[in-house]
This record gives structure tokens, C-alpha cells and sequence, in this order.
């Protein structure tokens, strides 16, 4: 958003167009819309930033619930913000470690602050870039006891706050950079950088957020980990120390769902990992939060099962599992991983539509759909992997 549309949306012009948001997003000729809103004499400025907001404000309810439908959001704002079930249990461990006031540094368009507003914590948040800051400030305007600031969080007096978050931004990179930022950990590709927020996080009680693929090199052995799992989503991995961190836990896989919350914790940064077996009847895909946290091993315990393959992340059992974490599938036939032949198998087989999933095989699945034209009224699941040094593909059912 550039800071004459946020201008714009204030107006009482801008205000009264979105209080009509929701009837607008639903529209769905956009160009007749358009035309109508031109035709009433509104600019076409105006109209492009009122109608942005809300397609914006359409997506945010996934995240914000019925409190996107009075929020004002930027593109990049709305895809970095955490979803307010999870700012909620952010907000809930400050409550719970009885802190008087919370700093939210780099705060995007607020939506922890409004989670640790909503429990009357008072919450300073600062963002650097401008319009942002503006956006969080729309949002916040209900609560008295949260404050908004345009700033470099790396010019603040830290002190005076009883604890801190900190949301750092990423650099997005592409091409042959963002290859190697897969591979390596870049405490400079932080902003503000790792060092400081680390630096700050050994003074006071301090959360922070980061991508869930932040790597296990990158924590801090006093911190908490948490990998955080919504409706089988990977979302988050939060960093937490001092009275924020949980006595005895070191890393955590939480997964959020219709049912509730499930939790797999450790009291080891050490990975344990799975047992290793042959390929029974029924194949398990676990929820990603469980393979990044790497307690696939305490997972495995649990259920009684083990892995197939070092390194391939499924479980496999004799015996049919009901659990959160899983996504299950029955093993119809185990065959060698060969184009031709799987071909005139799915032929055989009547088998038109195909789900393809890969772990430990470079195989690009709509490529691979292409090439075996699959035809016929049957369905199946295609598990291409590897299983010691040969290629193999599961044919599979999945459990309902």
C-alpha cells in the first residue's frame, strides 16, 4: 500500500466505501463494480484502494477471523502476519510469566500486539516502515492499552520494557541467493540481524518468531523451541526465553486443529530418531511440525511405529493408526519406480486419477502425471521414495 491509498482510506470518503467492503469482495464482476463505484462519482484511486482492501480483507479472514472485516491490511503485511490463534498463545505465555509490559518490535500490521492487547497487557509495538506502522495503528485504535511507533527497533532503549517479541524480517531472495540461503544459515539475512535480537533475548523475557524453516544450528541452547502446526499448515517456529520458556522442554511440535491443541515435547535439543523397519501395510505421512521439530522418533514410540528408510520421513505400521499427527494410506502394491512399467500398471489397473506425493526422490509430480496419462475411473495415491539405495513406488489408498 503506498501512503496516499492509506490517506485515501481514512478519508470519510474511504470510510464509507469500506464499510461496504465485504458486499464488494463478494462481486463477482469486478469491472462492473468498477464502473458502478466511477459512476457515483468516486476517483479511480479511490476505487482501486477501497476494492483492494477488500479482496484483502476477504483473505485475512482465514487469519483474523470477524476482526479482518474492521482491519486494514497491506499485501506483504497480511502473508507475514501471524494468525490470531497463534498470537494468542504467544500472548498467553506473557500473561501467564506475569509481565507488566510487552515491546513488540517489528510488530508488521499488529497482529500480535492485538493478541496481547486483548489481554490487557500493555503493548509498545514499533515498525520501521512507515505506511506499516499506520496500518498497525488503524488496527490497534480500540485498545487504549496499546501504542504504535514508527522506528528502527535497533535505536530503542530496551530497558525499559519488562519483556520483549521480536517478528525479524527476512530478506527474500531468488535464484542461485535464495539456494544458498537454503543451505546455510545467514544471521545476516535478519532484520533487525540474529546477534541483536539474541543479545536482547539474554536480558529479558523474550519471544521471537521465525520462518519454520529456520535451521536447528540457529537456536540458542537456552531457548525453547516451538514449531507451530495449524490444520496440518506449518506456520511458525518460536524461540522462547527466560520465565517464557517452559521448564524441562527444549523443543515442542504443536499442532492446531478443529479438535484442539497436541503437543510432542522433549526435554533434549538431542534427536532420537525413528526405528528402522520394513514397509508394512499402512504408510503414515506426518504432520510437518513433527519432522522439523525432529521428534519423529518420540512420535514413532508412541504410535508403535517406525521408518522405512533413513532420512525418509513416513511411518509405516501393521496395523491401521488414528492419530493428529498423521495422514494415512493403505499400501496397495510396493513396485520398483519405472516410468514404462508403472505406466501400463495404472493402464491395467483403470487408475485415471492420481495423487502424487514425493519424499527422497527428485521426480517433479505434474511432469511425472504427464508422462503416465493416467485413464479410467479409479483413483489412487503414488508414494515415489527411496527405500535403502533403490527407488520404489507405494501404490496406496488413503485412509478416510
Amino acid at each position: 500500500m503506498e501512503r496516499d491509498d492509506f490517506i485515501r482510506l481514512l478519508s470519510p470518503e474511504g470510510q464509507e466505501l469500506l464499510s461496504k467492503s465485504a458486499e464488494y469482495a463478494e462481486k463477482g464482476d469486478v469491472v462492473k463494480l468498477v464502473s458502478q463505484l466511477r459512476a457515483q462519482g468516486h476517483d479511480a484511486l479511490m476505487v482501486a484502494a477501497v476494492l483492494t482492501q477488500a479482496k484483502l480483507r476477504k483473505r485475512g479472514v482465514a487469519k483474523f477471523g470477524p476482526f479482518a472485516s474492521r482491519m486494514l491490511f497491506t499485501e506483504p503485511g497480511l502473508e507475514q502476519a501471524s494468525r490470531l490463534s497463534v498470537a494468542a498463545l504467544h500472548a498467553g505465555r506473557f500473561r501467564d510469566a506475569n509481565v507488566k509490559n510487552v515491546a513488540d518490535l517489528g510488530c508488521g500490521i499488529g497482529a500480535e500486539s492485538l493478541a496481547l492487547a486483548s489481554l490487557d497487557i500493555p503493548v509498545k509495538a514499533f515498525e520501521v516502515d512507515e505506511v506499516t506502522a499506520a496500518v498497525a495503528t488503524y488496527n490497534l485504535a480500540p485498545f487504549e492499552n496499546a501504542t504504535v511507533e514508527q522506528a528502527d527497533v535497533t535505536t530503542l532503549d530496551l530497558n525499559r520494557f519488562d519483556s520483549l517479541f521480536f517478528d525479524p524480517a527476512r530478506r527474500e531472495l531468488g535464484g542461485p541467493a535464495r539456494e544458498r540461503a537454503t543451505r546455510k544459515f545467514d544471521p545476516l539475512a535478519f532484520s533487525p540481524s540474529f546477534d541483536f535480537v539474541m543479545a536482547a533475548a539474554a536480558t529479558k523475557p523474550t519471544g521471537v518468531k521465525f520462518g519454520p524453516g529456520h535451521p536447528h544450528e540457529g537456536i540458542p541452547e537456552e531457548a525453547e523451541a516451538q514449531w507451530i502446526s495449524v490444520n496440518g499448515d506449518l506456520v511458525e517456529l518460536s524461540l522462547w526465553f527466560g520465565s517464557l520458556a517452559r521448564h524441562g522442554i527444549k523443543r515442542s511440535a504443536l499442532l492446531i486443529d478443529g479438535a484442539g491443541k497436541h503437543e510432542i515435547v522433549s526435554e533434549s535439543t538431542v534427536r532420537k530418531d525413528a526405528p528402522l523397519g520394513e514397509i508394512e501395510e499402512f504408510v503414515y505421512e506426518p504432520d510437518n511440525a513433527v519432522i522439523r521439530s525432529h521428534l519423529l522418533g518420540q512420535l514413532a514410540e508412541q504410535l508403535d511405529a517406525h521408518i522405512f528408510s533413513p532420512e525418509i520421513a513416513y511411518l509405516t505400521t501393521a496395523k491401521e493408526l488414528r492419530s493428529p499427527w498423521l495422514k494415512g494410506y493403505r499400501v496397495l502394491d510396493n513396485l520398483t519406480f519405472d516410468r514404462k512399467k508403472l505406466k501400463a500398471y495404472l493402464r491395467e489397473k483403470g487408475i485415471g486419477t492420481l495423487e502424487i506425493k514425493k519424499r527422497g526422490s527428485d521426480i517433479v509430480p505434474e511432469q511425472l502425471r504427464k508422462e503416465l496419462q493416467p485413464k479410467g475411473k479409479g483413483a489412487a495415491t503414488l508414494i515415489v521414495t527411496r527405500v535403502g539405495d533403490a527407488h520404489r513406488v507405494l501404490v496406496c489408498e488413503p485412509l478416510k
